[in-house]
Order: C-alpha cells, then sequence, then structure tokens
C-alpha cells in the first residue's frame, strides 16, 4: 500500500471504509454513520486514492473486498478496538455499593426512589441485597444496611436514625367510599384485615379500641395473611381489605390517593429504622449514599 507522505490517512475516511466493509454496502453503511449513501461512496473514494489502491470492488448490488481491502480491514478493525478500549479506560468506572433491606423496604420506600439517586450520584453502581436475611458486611460484600431494630447492632457498627416506625391503618378509598370509614370494632369486623408477619392487628385494636375488643386469637375477625408487608399494601391498594402499615412505606399511595388513611389511629412500632454500616469504613460513596437516604427520609416526614 503507498502512502507517499507518511501520513495517517483520513479518520472519516476510514470510519466509511470499516462501516461498509462489514455491511459491504454503501447505503447501510451510510445509515450506520448517519451521513448520506454519496458521502461514504466520497470517503471510501478519497482513501483509496491517497492510499494509492482499490479497497473494494463495486459489483451491481453490492460490494466485495479486493485483496489489499481485506488485509486492510483487518488492521484497521484492530485499530480501532484499541482506541475505543483507551477511550473506555480514561474514563472513571463507576463505584460499586451494596445495599442490604428488606424486601419490602426496598420495593415500597428505596426503590421509587432510586431514580433520584442515580441521577444525582451517575458514578455510583448501586446494587440492592433484598431479604430477609440479615446480611454480613464482610462476607456478603455489604457497604451499607437498612435494620429494623435497636441499636446497638454489632460490634464494630455504626448507625443512624432513618426514620420512626409508625403504624398506621389505610385502605383503597374505593372501599371506604363504598362502606364508609370504621369507627367501631364492628364496623371493622366487617373489613378483611390484611396481615403480615408482624401482626400488629391485636396490639393496634387493643390501644384503639379497648383490652377487651377483640381476642389475641382474632376470632371473628376475617384475615388475609401475607409473609411479606408489600404483598399486604398491594392488596390494600387492590381493595382487599385494611392494612397496617409504617407511615414511610405509603407515603406515595397516600398522596397519590391509592390508599387513605382510616382516622388517625397511630401505633408506635417496637422498633426504628436504621442506617447500618462498618464503623471504620470511610468511602465518598457510602456518606454520599447515606446522607442522600437521610435527605430523603425526612422529606417524605
Amino acid at each position: 500500500m503507498n502512502n507517499p507522505s507518511g501520513k495517517l490517512p483520513s479518520l472519516n475516511g476510514l470510519k466509511a471504509f470499516e462501516a461498509a466493509a462489514r455491511h459491504l454496502n454503501f447505503r447501510l453503511a451510510a445509515e450506520e454513520l448517519g451521513v448520506t449513501q454519496g458521502a461514504v461512496a466520497q470517503q471510501v473514494r478519497g482513501l483509496e486514492a491517497e492510499l494509492g489502491l482499490q479497497l473494494f470492488e463495486r459489483l451491481p448490488r453490492t460490494l466485495a473486498l479486493t485483496g489489499e481491502g481485506r488485509a486492510y480491514i483487518a488492521d484497521i478493525r484492530r485499530a480501532f478496538e484499541i482506541i475505543t478500549r483507551a477511550t473506555a479506560d480514561l474514563r472513571p468506572q463507576p463505584v460499586r455499593l451494596a445495599i442490604s433491606t428488606t424486601p419490602t423496604f426496598a420495593s415500597k420506600w428505596l426503590i421509587p426512589r432510586l431514580p433520584e439517586l442515580t441521577a444525582r450520584h451517575p458514578e455510583l453502581d448501586i446494587h440492592i441485597v433484598a431479604t430477609d436475611r440479615i446480611s454480613n458486611f464482610q462476607i456478603d460484600g455489604v457497604d451499607l444496611a437498612v435494620r429494623h431494630g435497636v441499636p446497638p447492632f454489632g460490634p464494630g457498627l455504626a448507625s443512624q436514625l432513618l426514620f420512626r416506625q409508625e403504624i398506621i391503618a389505610a385502605c383503597s378509598p374505593l372501599v371506604l367510599r363504598e362502606r364508609g370509614a370504621p369507627a367501631t370494632i364492628a364496623e371493622l369486623s366487617a373489613f378483611a384485615l390484611l396481615q403480615d408477619a408482624h401482626n400488629f392487628w391485636p396490639e393496634f385494636i387493643e390501644q384503639h379500641f379497648g383490652a377487651a375488643a377483640a381476642p389475641h386469637d382474632m376470632q371473628g375477625f376475617r384475615r388475609i395473611s401475607f409473609n411479606q408487608t408489600s404483598h399486604a399494601i398491594d392488596a390494600a391498594v387492590a381493595g382487599q381489605g385494611i392494612v397496617l402499615a409504617t407511615r414511610n412505606f405509603i407515603t406515595t399511595d397516600l398522596t397519590e390517593k391509592r390508599l387513605m388513611q382510616i382516622g388517625q389511629w397511630v401505633l408506635q412500632g417496637p422498633s426504628d429504622f436504621y442506617l447500618v454500616w462498618p464503623r471504620h469504613r470511610k468511602s465518598d460513596a457510602l456518606d454520599a449514599v447515606k446522607n442522600w437516604m437521610i435527605s430523603a427520609a425526612q422529606l417524605a416526614e
């Protein structure tokens, strides 16, 4: 191949040649590059003139690489791959940060807010570990956990309150319009009580209707039980009954009128929600996510 000046060929010509060699068609190469078919053909002709040889045989409906073209395209593709890899290596790599939560916290609090977090911190590669099992920071590779409990959470762990657990009764507005909000224990018994694994109903009824209002085994009440609070909330949104849920988990449902709070009844949970992390683990990414979560929780109150 002749290149008397020793200079690099036109980059646009090389791009046109590489695309045309893959498609063996100037029109398809032009569509990929976002230019006209004539522009691709002209760039390839210019490259051929610069090199002093023919890279393609122009056939009636397609192109065919010449022997020189086949030899040249192999090296050009390797060169483009090297440029692509070198450029990618210059860009900052995402910082991975793993957050351990319960499935309900993930689906009802964290995931709806994730677009805001990722928009604010595009440099972070967020990994959500949603499980009822308490994750181990070392073994499971977790950086930050949301734990429902009472501190301290273990040796070497730091914690900060995220939000208090306030449990409220809520129901679909459609159901309440049809039946009215229950104000007595008899009226409450006409609704299905949606129950999760925590089963706060006996305590809730005792606090708001009196100790003798309902037996601890809840006989006489129609109940639907779920092992995940998120499923009980979804059932309430679907009009299946009344749910007892942490207020912060249903804020969006209340705001968007998918659920309505029944009365002003509030039950304080036995424990609250905390951010927990290894005390000696320091990173800008960890601080950014902690600060964002605390800010998001405060805005929701």
